[in-house]
Formats: C-alpha cells, sequence, structure tokens
C-alpha cells in the first residue's frame, strides 16, 4: 500500500500514521528522511524480504520529492507502478500541495492513498487533536485564547494535558488553567487588537500587565514589529492578487497568521503601517543607545495611535 500524506497539519499526519501502526501492531517499521537518504535505498528496503516479517511499513519524512522543488528519479516511478504488495510506504510531504504536474503524484493518486492535512482554523484543529476526549466549545476557546494559535505551541500544551488526564477523558477549564501557561505571544496579539481599535485604556492593560510578568519593554517593542510588519508584507502581497496560501508560502509563516494579518490590514492604510514600523525600530534603536527612557517610550507609542 502506498500513501501520500500532506499539509501543514503535522499533528494531524501524526494522528494518521499512528492509527495506521495502531492497525498493524507488530509489524517492522523503518523511517527514513528523504532529505538525507537516497529514494534508491529506501525502495531497495521496500523490495527486500525480512528473514522475520513478511510485511513492513515504511515512513519517509521530507518527501519534497513531490513538490516542484526537487527533481524524482525514475526509479520511483518505476516502484509507484509495481510497488510491493507486502510493504507499506508512507510519504510524508510538509507542504500545503504536491505538484500536481509531476508523474510521481499522478502516479500516487492512480496506485495508492493520497490525504490532506490543511486544517488552518485553531478550533477544528484543537477538536481534532483531542476527538478522543469529551471538551467543550468554550474550553477550547479559552485554550486558544490562553496558549494563542500558534500551531507548535498548541500541539506542545496538548501534549501535557493528554499526558496528564491519562485515561480521564473528560477536559475542564479547571485543566487548562493549571496545565497550560499564558503565553506572551496571545497577550502581544490582544496589544495589536486594542491598538488596531484605538482601545487605549485595555491596550496600557495588556502592556503593564507584560511589564509586570517581567518582560522587557525591547522584547515586547520587537514582537510588536514583527507582527505590524507581517500585517504590511500580507497587505501588500493582497495588492498584488496573492491569495491567503500564497503569502503564507512567501513568507513561511502558516496560513491561519496570514488570514489574521489581513483581518488587520483592512484598517490600517500601507503608509501608516510603515509608520509603526519605523516608529518601533526608532524605539529600539533608542533604547540599544541609551537615548530613549524604555520604561516609558512604548507606553507614550500606544498613547499617541
Amino acid at each position: 500500500m502506498l500513501y501520500l500524506f500532506y499539509g501543514t497539519n503535522a499533528f494531524g499526519i501524526k494522528k494518521e500514521i499512528d492509527k495506521i501502526l495502531k492497525d498493524n501492531n507488530g509489524l517492522n517499521v523503518s523511517r527514513y528522511d528523504l532529505e538525507e537518504d537516497e529514494i534508491g535505498v529506501v525502495l531497495n528496503d521496500a523490495l527486500t524480504m525480512s528473514l522475520f516479517e513478511e510485511n513492513k511499513i515504511i515512513i519517509c519524512d521530507n518527501s519534497n520529492i513531490f513538490s516542484g522543488s526537487v527533481k524524482a528519479d525514475e526509479i520511483i516511478e518505476e516502484y509507484l507502478n509495481n510497488p510491493n504488495p507486502n510493504t507499506q510506504i508512507i510519504f510524508i510531504l510538509n507542504s500545503e500541495k504536491p505538484d500536481e504536474r509531476k508523474k510521481i503524484t499522478k502516479l500516487i493518486r492512480k496506485n495508492g492513498t493520497v490525504k490532506e492535512f490543511n486544517e488552518t482554523d485553531p478550533k477544528s484543529i484543537v477538536k481534532n487533536m483531542l476527538s478522543d476526549y469529551s471538551i467543550s466549545q468554550g474550553t477550547i476557546s479559552l485554550l486558544i485564547n490562553r496558549v494563542g494559535s500558534n500551531l507548535d505551541t498548541l500541539t506542545n500544551e496538548i501534549n501535557k494535558i493528554i499526558l496528564y488526564k491519562d485515561n480521564d477523558l473528560t477536559i475542564t477549564d479547571g485543566d487548562i488553567l493549571k496545565l497550560t501557561h499564558k503565553t506572551v505571544d496571545t497577550d502581544v496579539f490582544k496589544l495589536i487588537d486594542y491598538i488596531v481599535t484605538d482601545d487605549k485604556k485595555n491596550a496600557l492593560e495588556i502592556y503593564y500587565e507584560l511589564i509586570k510578568r517581567g518582560e522587557e519593554p525591547i522584547k515586547i517593542i520587537i514582537m510588536l514589529a514583527n507582527q505590524f510588519r507581517i500585517i504590511y508584507q500580507s497587505k501588500t502581497l493582497r495588492s498584488k492578487g496573492y491569495s491567503e496560501k500564497d503569502i503564507a508560502d512567501i513568507l513561511k509563516i502558516h496560513p491561519y497568521r496570514v488570514k489574521l494579518a489581513l483581518e488587520k490590514a483592512n484598517k490600517y492604510s500601507s503608509e501608516i503601517l510603515l509608520k509603526y514600523l519605523n516608529d518601533l525600530a526608532d524605539m529600539d534603536m533608542g533604547i540599544k543607545s541609551g537615548e530613549i527612557n524604555k520604561n516609558n517610550t512604548l507606553e507614550m507609542f500606544i498613547l499617541e495611535k
């Protein structure tokens, strides 16, 4: 059996592979990285009979041979046309889509199973990750609001929850508050939201809370600048006709971050975004050179917006 799992949701891919491994418990499993291992080595393993096991599973990470960036050897085409029925090969492509023009993509679609894992809505991702658990939509929202929508962070926090809950299949608000940590990124996103909506009162409250927790003003300035830069770049690329997926590929960020950036971009002109970026850059340089008091410069930035 041949599989191609592709997409940006690595957790979803892992879960699908774990299901295959569970359904084939006891089979010999090999793992390769196609950025390091030659495809010929993988196919030789796929065609070799084991002395102890008739069937086997081979997992291939970074299967970029199915993308447009890597040329595929003819030997993979030959194998996809005549796969060993006793070997299951799982190709993993950590990209939004394979190159459909490639012969090997057409062959694996014809002779195998191709599945997409490109979920971008964090609520749907969390629900899928915790599909074996009873968890309300409100508790899912609490988790996302607390740790943010970054997929890596969500995955790490959810793994902690799963480890702690063990056989208890109900996750409550109390579990979220007890087991997860509120991230600085989440508060910075909220700070930007309040700046965008000209809510100075709540923006200052978030800023003072970050300072109370020991965050350095210069770190907050850098994080704000990074987020405003993404908003500006997303706005500029959208004006040139690029889709959300194209922008995510160009900026090398998750599509959901692009979606949020474009929502905020509608509130600003490109000139204002550039002004904010320049202001934040000046603050950064001024603090580092000692010309600006780090304790009130960001406060003034918020008040002047």
